[in-house]
């Protein structure tokens, strides 16, 4: 599929503001309404504060001269006036702590972002979690400049050096302070919390690991095209997780129940996890999305970072991945199912249902409400259909549609959300006072020239170079423009100096001035220089062209700029690259490739001769889309797709964790006990290669404890076959066996090695015609292989392409439900990179019955199992028919007719009475609290498994799970 084809915005997204705040309000009222917390505060955690905060530093009065003598006592030497602790101190002395200690000033860039952040203000209340910035002294009675975003004759102070009481005093000045200079600001609150992090954290994140190797990653850059010395490109990766370790900390100590939170951008990629791990039993329940303001590369480019996988599952710790384009949101789904082997899937989520008869209240200060705990009595007859939502010309349902990645059991929606820029800002700041007076000047400096303008950082990927010969050859192949044209290219300083890329620009410049120019003319003026606003809009209002050719960008906002500076001059068109994430959006500029130099030259003479009248509908076009996705749309549309993430079908029932002090006191309860365990996921984990799953020494242990009590029966329930299991577990004397999912079983009597084949009986003759159609996809599908057990089928594509594979497994399994399955007595399963067909008399379920029916006297009974086949066990045991005398009754499963040679029929089989209480069974699925799951409990890992098995048999204390409490892991390695 073409990327640049797919729709800028999602279907319903193209909307107005307005409509989408309309969406938001109506699907937070049919949450609270269902009973879901929210609190009405958005949480966002970004890189930096949008504050520049500078200690305020005072000298102490009266400076001593020498004395006669060298003083004794350290306490008697005057604090030195660039020892900023001692100056600390010595403020505190003079009783300096009521006063103001720091200036505050708005931190200038990201300016999109954090103006949607602030438009959010309108509706909810936000909190910004971010880092401090490296922290400046600025003398007292000084004011920092928030143009060029410094304060005057300041120092670094280093983060050890800012006392507790100073940290104490910023957050305490923080509330309250409005970082919008121009007031705009809604009427709810913003509140700031500052992330402080040591010098050699901060640094080693930001300017190390993320600048050195994300960066340039993102951008279809390795690291020996940028870095100018040899260096690993994992020298900052513990700094890089300490950071993001810091920010999940802080953000866990500062959450309430119902918030939700935006983690912004590549600085921060392992909070989702980690924000999860430090919330301990609480992390399942955050709603966490992650926005990516990069581009995201394809997985081949992707794949090359040695900590892929950390990144990867620490993003996929998140509800939902947003990205700016499509084509970005495809690279990650294919980088998740490629480099670690995840699936993706897709599911439409409906809006929450509203009461027609209750009262919903909309105060989002409220964390619950009271309409929260009435509706949790409303009956499904009381409830209307899901909350119509307005949508654009396209007709839509009320639900919305996400594509994933199944991490573990754990969905995670994918989506893609373009930002763009204040317009009413924007156009506020062209009509400044200043501007005209520069606009003045430029016109009377370039005369009759035409102006084409290129504003950018000075940066390898902004395409500078490119651009630059791009004119040359403008000039070289249209000669009429020589002397007609001039070239303006601003170049501000990037966050990291590239002195190589500096030079190449310079003698680029010099060489076409001096090929093109004379001693009246100059075809480039280049200014490496950031320019203050005035000087800013007033160069855009001035150009007949704009060129910003960047080779990979995200979302450049100059390119906006430049169509609202031009609304009330020329019109001029845009010449964009088409490998900005922009570029969908302005389809009506002059879509370039940025290394095509004829292409881009072509381009700008096209532009340059371009009549007025197409100048003005394509302006017209820009404007609109300019003017109408704006970032304060882009932030409610973000609230709103997280909002959909709380419904149940993308979240589904929290599952709670298995306290083993429960688990210990009903299993020292009962005088007969039932145990059944799935193997691979359950009590070993999933390997790449099935046979290198062989069970722990723990493991052991447990099954060899569990079965040298007579009171307990014990087997395992696997999808393996006989020889497998009787290679690694044959040796555990009274350990009952079920291979190939139940078609064959072995009993746990002493020295009973006889296999009873549940097979025997019915029709297999469906295995040859599944097996030809098996080996069709074989054949075109390398890396695949069949395995053929005695009761069942399976197609293996775990070492083919992922994606390929995949697909070729959906098509396989078309074929066998349409034309095979509703001719023949047999079901197909969907397994962990296989497809499995077996009888449909044959599955676990019906061994969990057998196992019942032959044992009702059993008071206990733990069935644990962690993928769709193990759902049977769990379904056996999930609803128990009652008797009259209100005991459970059972009658003979289809298992135990098998088994018995005598019968031909289960009538000939009593019903029996069960001795099991539902507070006695324990079905426990390993896997995260969201999997999907129709069992009562969850573990995370098989090593929890074994971990609460010990415990119960008095083999192993709490460790780190307190009393029955969730392990501080407990979601770490599955989301």
């Amino acid at each position: 599929m073409d990327s640049f084809t797919e729709p800028y915005t999602r279907a319903g997204d193209d909307i107005s503001l307005d409509a989408v705040r309309r969406q938001v309000s109506a699907l937070e009222d049919a949450h609270r309404a269902q009973g879901t917390p929210l609190s009405g505060r958005i949480v966002h955690v970004c890189h930096y504060l949008p504050v520049v905060p500078s200690l305020i530093t005072r000298t102490p009065a009266g400076v001593l001269s020498p004395p006669p003598t060298p003083p004794v006592l350290p306490g008697e030497v005057p604090p030195s006036p660039s020892d900023e602790s001692a100056v600390s101190a010595a403020n505190e002395a003079h009783g300096d702590s009521g006063r103001q200690r720091w200036k505050l000033a708005p931190r200038y860039g990201h300016t999109a972002m954090f103006s949607g952040i602030r438009s959010l203000s309108a509706t909810h209340d936000q909190l910004i979690v971010g880092w401090t910035g490296d922290i400046m002294s600025v003398p007292n009675g000084a004011t920092p400049d928030s143009e060029k975003n410094v304060t005057p004759s300041g120092e670094r102070v280093p983060s050890a050096q800012v006392t507790q009481s100073d940290r104490n005093a910023l957050e305490a000045e923080l509330v309250g302070y409005d970082d919008d200079s121009q007031g705009t600001t809604g009427t709810h609150k913003i509140d700031y919390v500052p992330v402080w992090l040591e010098d050699k954290v901060a640094h080693g994140h930001y300017d190390g690991y993320c600048k050195t190797t994300l960066w340039p990653l993102f951008h279809y850059l390795l690291w020996q095209d940028v870095a100018t010395e040899y260096a690993s490109v994992d020298a900052n990766y513990e700094q890089y997780e300490q950071a993001n370790q810091a920010f999940a900390s802080r953000l866990a100590s500062v959450l309430k129940p119902g918030d939700l939170v935006w983690v912004h951008d590549y600085h921060l990629l392992l909070v989702p996890r980690l924000l999860r791990v430090a919330m301990g039993e609480r992390g399942s329940d955050v709603i966490i999305g992650l926005f990516v303001h990069t581009p995201f590369p394809s997985s081949e480019v992707f794949r090359c970072l040695p900590r892929r996988k950390e990144i990867l599952e620490g993003m996929l710790g998140a509800n939902l991945v947003c990205f700016q384009t499509y084509s970005y949101s495809r690279h990650f789904l294919s980088t998740c199912v490629r480099v670690c082997g995840h699936e993706t899937t897709s599911r439409t989520v409906a809006a929450p249902s509203m009461p027609t008869n209750k009262s919903v209240t909309s105060n989002r200060n409220d964390t619950c409400g009271c309409s929260c705990a009435k509706s949790t009595a409303t009956s499904p007859a009381q409830t209307a259909s899901p909350v119509e939502l307005e949508r654009s010309t396209t007709k839509r349902s009320s639900g919305e549609k996400y594509v994933g990645v199944d991490a573990h059991g754990h969905f995670v929606a994918v989506g893609h959300c373009p930002v763009g820029i204040d317009a009413d800002r924007v156009k506020k700041d062209t009509l400044r006072p200043g501007i005209q007076p520069k606009l003045d000047a430029l016109r009377a400096l370039y005369g009759d020239k035409k102006i084409i303008v290129g504003r950018d950082k000075l940066d390898v990927v902004k395409g500078v170079l490119q651009k630059l010969r791009a004119f040359e050859k403008l000039l070289h192949d249209y000669p009429e423009w020589r002397g007609e044209v001039v070239l303006i290219q601003v170049t501000s300083p990037a966050l990291t100096d590239s002195p190589k890329l500096e030079r190449q620009v310079s003698e680029l410049v010099a060489h076409i001035n001096g090929e093109y120019g004379s001693l009246h003319f100059i075809p480039v003026h280049h200014y490496h220089q950031t320019l203050k606003k005035d000087e800013f809009y007033a160069l855009l209002e001035a150009a007949d062209l704009g060129v910003i050719t960047p080779l990979r960008d995200g979302m450049n906002t100059t390119s906006m700029e430049f169509v609202i500076a031009q609304e009330r001059t020329k019109k001029s068109p845009l010449v964009l690259s088409e490998f900005m994430g922009i570029s969908q959006h302005m389809s009506e500029a002059s879509l370039v490739n940025p290394w095509d130099l004829d292409d881009v030259a072509a381009a700008m003479n096209r532009g340059l001769l371009m009549s007025e009248e197409s100048k003005a509908s394509r302006h017209a076009a820009l404007h609109r889309v300019v003017t109408t996705h704006t970032s304060h749309t882009w932030a409610s549309v973000l609230v709103k797709m997280l909002l959909f993430q709380i419904n149940g079908q993308t979240t589904a029932r929290r599952t709670p964790y298995l306290p083993k002090d429960r688990l210990k006191e009903s299993y020292d309860r009962a005088k007969k006990r039932l145990f059944l365990f799935d193997y691979d996921g359950t009590l070993t984990p999933i390997v790449k290669t099935p046979a290198m799953a062989v069970p722990s020494a723990d493991a052991l242990l447990a099954l060899t404890k569990l079965t040298s009590d007579p009171a307990n029966i014990v087997y395992i329930v696997s999808g393996r076959d006989q020889a497998f299991l009787e290679l690694h577990l044959g040796h555990i004397r009274r350990l009952g066996m079920s291979a190939e999912h139940g078609g064959f079983v072995r009993e746990p009597r002493n020295g009973d090695r006889e296999w009873i084949d549940f097979t025997e009986k019915l029709d297999m003759g469906w295995m040859e015609e599944v097996a030809e159609i098996f080996k069709y996809y074989t054949e075109r599908t390398t890396g695949s292989h069949i395995e053929v057990k005695k009761s069942a089928i399976v197609w293996h594509y775990r070492a083919s392409d992922p994606e390929w594979g995949l697909f070729q497994c959906r098509q396989c399994q078309d074929l066998l439900e349409n034309n095979v399955v509703p001719k023949r007595p047999i079901e197909v399963l969907v397994g962990k990179k296989n497809l499995e067909v077996r009888p449909i008399a044959v599955n676990k379920g019906e061994i969990v019955k057998s196992l019942l029916y032959t044992n009702p006297d059993a008071e206990f009974v733990f069935c644990a199992g962690d993928d769709k086949t193990d759902e049977d066990m769990f379904r056996a045991l999930h609803v128990l028919p009652s008797s009259p005398s209100g005991k459970a009754t059972m009658e003979a499963p289809l298992s135990v007719t098998l088994a018995n040679k005598s019968s031909s029929s289960s009538d000939s089989a009593p019903d029996v009475e069960l001795g099991i209480r539902p507070e006695d069974i324990f079905t426990t699925s390993v896997g995260p609290s969201s999997k999907r799951t129709l069992a009562g409990w969850h573990v995370t890992t098989p090593e929890e498994v074994i971990d609460h098995m010990l415990y119960i048999l008095r083999e192993r204390g709490d460790g780190a799970t307190g009393n029955g409490g969730t392990p501080a892991s407990a979601e770490s390695s599955s989301l």
